[in-house]
């Protein structure tokens, strides 16, 4: 499916070239070895004795973080944001994506394995590092409310054009499945 993602995107129609090449190289940064896939491998090597609040905050930046980030950047791209917009979607998408995984660590502790659609414990089980067992449970809420805040601040500029991106990160910090 990712192979499928350039060719969309090399076959818009409504896209200059200068776009095109643009989101091509966003999403091929995201998710290459310093996105998802360098993310993916450190995740796949990472125990929880291992690893500290710092380097769980940039392993997940480079996955979750740089797929949403990367997600946000190609819309601005199509819709001929400025860098300055741009900018401002980065930093919104680099907090939500880390209030995302906090979220979906707390919902491991706090969730039931049928409302979840995975074994709910199944991270502490394998030893995986998490914002619960770094920060704790209060922590790690109160960790995913500084970065929903955080991410919030950074669309002030869009005003009311970016209400549906609110909402969204709203919906990602408070979700209970």
């Amino acid at each position: 499916m990712q192979a499928r993602a350039f060719e969309l995107i090399a076959d818009a129609p409504d896209l200059s070239s200068e776009q095109k090449i643009r989101m091509i190289k966003v999403l091929a940064q995201a998710a290459g070895m310093e996105g998802m896939v360098g993310g993916q491998y450190i995740d796949i090597q990472a125990t929880g004795t291992d690893m500290t609040l710092e380097k769980l905050q940039a392993m997940h930046s480079m996955k979750t973080g740089a797929l949403i980030r990367a997600s946000l950047a190609l819309g601005g791209i199509v819709a001929n944001a400025t860098e300055k917009q741009l900018a401002a979607l980065e930093e919104y998408g680099t907090h939500i994506g880390l209030a995302f995984q906090v979220a979906d660590d707390i919902l491991d502790v706090e969730g039931d394995s049928k409302t979840l659609g995975k074994t709910q414990g199944k991270d502490a089980e394998a030893d995986k590092p998490t914002y619960v067992k770094l920060l704790g449970l209060e922590g790690a809420k109160a960790e995913a409310q500084r970065l929903l805040n955080t991410g919030l601040a950074a669309l002030d500029s869009f005003g009311e054009s970016a209400d549906v991106l609110r909402e969204l990160a709203r919906y990602i910090v408070e979700r209970d499945r």
